[in-house]
């Protein structure tokens, strides 16, 4: 699987198709970054869940303290937690049959994406979901 990154058309189809997003490190402070891709997220049609083990709910809807606790399976796992914690996400995404895992700007793990890739899930790396959604024009 080559990575997303450099694949547009790839990157568009995993965007386009997806229909629920768990953001782990999901923010209750509205002026984190999380929180307003979150946000983003939402308004465009996706049906977001926070994952973040220190906050009870945001907005008045429940945060998960890990990904086996969301109540549906999830089609991208969007993560905003340092890099060194992307091998127990990745793991935890492989557990759960999430379809790809996107860490945000900043955040990669080269090890963590090969391990994600073995086990046939999509990988993208040091990339910001909104600003690729809006790149790509998604629809």
């Amino acid at each position: 699987m080559p990575n997303l990154k450099e694949d547009d058309n790839a990157l568009r189809e995993v965007l386009s198709q997806a229909k629920i997003i768990a953001v782990v490190g999901h923010s209750d402070k509205r002026h984190r970054t999380s929180y307003q891709i979150a946000q983003f997220l939402q308004q465009v049609g996706y049906t977001v869940y926070a994952v973040n083990p220190l906050v009870k709910e945001i907005d008045g809807k429940p945060s998960y303290a890990a990904l086996e606790q969301l109540p549906e399976p999830v089609d991208i796992v969007n993560v905003f937690r340092r890099s060194e914690y992307l091998p127990e996400i990745v793991d935890e995404a492989i557990a759960v049959n999430a379809k790809t895992v996107w860490a945000q700007l900043g955040i990669s793990h080269q090890p963590s994406a090969q391990k994600a890739l073995n086990a046939g899930l999509n990988i993208v790396m040091d990339a910001c979901i909104k600003i690729e959604y809006l790149r790509l024009k998604v629809d």
